[in-house]
């Protein structure tokens, strides 16, 4: 009989409850819980997503002891080594350069809040320097912009369940079905309540086909719809005019903005029709209760804060705060992209978005941790490439459980710049692209090996728990960053992730009464929580009281500006990236899993029109050569009715097929969160088709061969 281990998944921010069921010390499947937002449902990758923990090597093995770059090899070492190496250059460099000059991150994967908290305290505390930044920013990173201006926090207002109990839903740029399938089955129990739906995107997604209303906006349109959207409810007398007396500022200043953008002109740019913007604005408008949720069709744009405070306009133009099953959603993607926010792997704020300018904040801070702080905000994640080929400003980068050449944009760029620092240390559970660079390797353990606390996107502290002893000579992340503190003069010493948890939350107001043991008893505690006897916060504003400097809700509009690459006739086709259902991030994970690895495979697919399929002679299933301004890639093509000519959308998850070899870093000029859902490319058939295969085949294996580090194949290894 096996023991069943409640635990929650670690793939994405829907924050599902399940059990891992644990036989002779190997996980051997995984069962639904009743969690609060998953209530004895799971998706495929919570089914079959556990498989990674037994190490089957289909794509690489596990990382099973710390590893130093010695003469170009990555060569094993002992932990003692390999700390008090990273230690003394991590010294060397901030003594020679300044603690300016190293950069570190968070991350939003598998190793938990507990572990952010320390790693954002070691580069603070013991750096000196609040560089220090995780992938929240390049996906929701203009959510906690955006709607800390709107609305004075930067998560969702409301809960998942709360969903499905909402009057309409305004679906914006958000594909739940891949990306949060536990939340598309709230979206379907909505419609099948009756609920109204509403989607705007360019692509015919499956929550699309569902819904009341489709608008396929062009791509990069956003800002001039959502314009529109609000042109109609102020014109037309549809918005809520005592909520917004009451309860709002900006009015006229919106309305001086969004006076040019009538559903004609907005037409003209986005391609929705003016009679489909007027008829999504009255049934938005007359819902009792409405929900607005949205993704990375909102985010992953050069103008997205504008467009996150423009949608948060909306619902504060008809009430839509404040109360049950209405707000607005930034469902987050990684399973704990919300944890790493909220503990502070940010350049702008200590755990629970205190300011670091802020100089009583500091003080407090200073105080507990027993050194003096960084004064200036850090560098944010997407800016590292510039800040060291052109800027030549940071030395040594500590990446902890992120893969950015896989996932950043302008993947040859960022290499260039791995390859240009002086000192790289990689803290991670599998060899990955970036590894590859890496002069120091520090193993550690996984999700299921371990303890602590995950975020999910509704605000929800849950606990994670340990299933399985890890194999190898692998520690705890948090355990493996105390020691490098520690031997770098700064003692840093936990007896286990609830030590760590309790004093984060004695410096953070927002999570105080959020104990261990109110998890245990409620299964859960949604943020805010400031007290012991708080059972916690299911909706954000109640009373309409908003956490801005005036509390009240601030109106946004502006101008809309179009992408900043644009398709030309060499390039004359535009890529988005976007999520697919079985795979979860850089595929390190999931790729090692046998079940979820038969539902596709290298080198990953394009989506295109059957238009343009036609025009370039292109047959389903064919092997494609894929271009832009930076790169050159291939990928099989995927002709789908669901794709509008001109457009193109390919998944990041692949080695082969990396979409990131060809996205643009272009950057929104508040979050510095990157256009990763345009740029410009070309498309171009390759006729000897058994070649092609060959060649993809060649090039998985070599990757593979790089990845391999359990056999020591050298070859292809990156050298300095």
């Amino acid at each position: 009989m096996a023991d069943k281990v409640l635990t929650v998944c670690p793939y994405c921010g829907s924050g599902c409850q399940l059990h891992l069921l644990v036989d002779n010390g190997q996980v051997i499947g995984a069962e639904p819980a009743n969690g609060r937002t998953n209530e004895g449902t799971l998706c495929l990758k919570g089914h079959y997503g556990w498989d990674f923990l037994n190490d089957p090597q289909i794509l690489t093995a596990r990382l099973r002891k710390p590893m130093i770059r010695k003469n170009g090899v990555m060569e094993e070492v002992e932990w003692n080594e390999a700390i008090q190496y990273t230690a003394e250059r991590l010294s060397a460099i901030k003594e020679k350069y300044g603690p300016d000059s190293i950069m570190g991150t968070g991350s939003a994967r598998g190793p938990g809040n507990e572990a952010n908290y320390v790693m954002q305290k070691f580069m603070r505390a013991v750096i000196g320097t609040n560089n220090i930044d995780h992938c929240a920013r390049v996906c929701h990173g203009p959510s906690v912009a955006g709607l800390t201006y709107s609305l004075g926090d930067g998560a969702m207002s409301n809960s998942i369940p709360e969903i499905e109990h909402s009057d309409l839903l305004f679906v914006f740029g958000y594909n739940a079905p891949a990306t949060h399938p536990i939340v598309a089955r709230r979206i379907v129990a909505a419609k099948q309540r009756g609920a109204k739906i509403i989607v705007c995107d360019p692509r015919m997604t499956e929550t699309g086909r569902i819904s009341d209303m489709w608008l396929p906006l062009k791509g990069g349109s956003n800002m001039a719809l959502v314009n529109a959207f609000g042109h109609v409810l102020v014109h037309e007398e549809l918005y809520d005019k005592r909520y917004v007396e009451a309860n709002t500022e900006g009015f006229a200043e919106y309305v001086e903005s969004i006076k040019k953008y009538t559903p004609e002109y907005a037409e003209g740019i986005t391609g929705v029709k003016a009679a489909d913007i007027r008829a999504a604005m009255r049934e938005y408008a007359k819902a009792p209760t409405a929900t607005i949720l949205y993704g990375m069709g909102v985010c992953q744009f050069s103008q997205a804060v504008d467009v996150v405070k423009g949608l948060a306009s909306l619902a504060l133009l008809t009430g839509n705060l404040g109360k049950p099953n209405v707000g607005i959603g930034p469902v987050r993607g990684q399973n704990n992209v919300q944890g790493s926010c909220d503990m502070g792997a940010l350049p702008n704020v200590y755990p629970g978005y205190q300011d670091v300018t802020d100089t009583a904040i500091r003080k407090k801070f200073e105080k507990a941790w027993g050194v003096e702080l960084p004064r200036k905000k850090g560098y944010p994640l997407t800016e590292v490439p510039h800040l060291i080929l052109k800027e030549n400003k940071l030395k040594a980068y500590y990446i902890f459980g992120e893969d950015p050449v896989q996932s950043d944009p302008n993947a040859a760029e960022l290499r260039e710049a791995l390859d240009q620092l002086e000192f790289v240390v990689v803290q991670d559970i599998f060899m990955n692209k970036t590894a590859l660079h890496a002069d120091v390797i520090l193993p550690s353990t996984s999700w299921g090996e371990h303890d602590g606390v995950y975020s999910s996107a509704d605000r929800g502290f849950q606990r994670i728990r340990k299933a399985v002893e890890p194999q190898g000579d692998v520690k705890p992340d948090w355990a493996i960053i105390s020691e490098v503190a520690t031997a770098m003069g700064y003692p840093m010493s936990y007896a286990n992730t609830e030590e760590i948890w309790d004093e984060m939350r004695s410096l953070s107001p927002l999570f105080a009464g959020a104990s261990y043991q109110k998890m245990e008893e409620q299964g859960g505690v949604q943020w805010p929580c400031p007290t012991d006897d708080h059972p916690g916060t299911p909706y954000l504003y109640k009373g309409n009281q908003f956490s801005t400097p005036s509390g009240k809700g601030r109106l946004f509009a502006c101008e809309w500006r179009p992408p900043q690459e644009q398709p030309d006739a060499k390039f004359p086709l535009v890529l988005s990236t976007v999520r697919e259902v079985g795979h979860y991030s850089v595929r390190t994970m999931t790729g090692n899993c046998r079940a979820l690895r038969q539902l596709s495979d290298e080198p990953g697919f394009i989506q295109i029109s059957p238009e343009d399929g036609a025009e370039l002679n292109i047959l389903d299933g064919e092997i494609v050569a894929i271009s832009s301004r930076r790169g050159r890639i291939m990928a099989r093509a995927q002709i789908s009715d669901r794709v509008q000519q001109g457009a193109t959308y390919m998944t990041y998850h692949w080695w082969v097929g990396a979409c990131n070899e060809l996205t643009a870093d272009f950057l929104d000029p508040v979050s510095k969160t990157p256009e990763l859902k345009y740029c410009a490319i070309r498309l171009e058939r390759i006729a000897d088709q058994a070649q092609a295969e060959r060649d993809v085949h060649e090039s998985y294996q070599k990757i593979r061969r790089q990845m391999n580090v359990q056999e020591a194949i050298l070859a292809d290894k990156v050298t300095r």
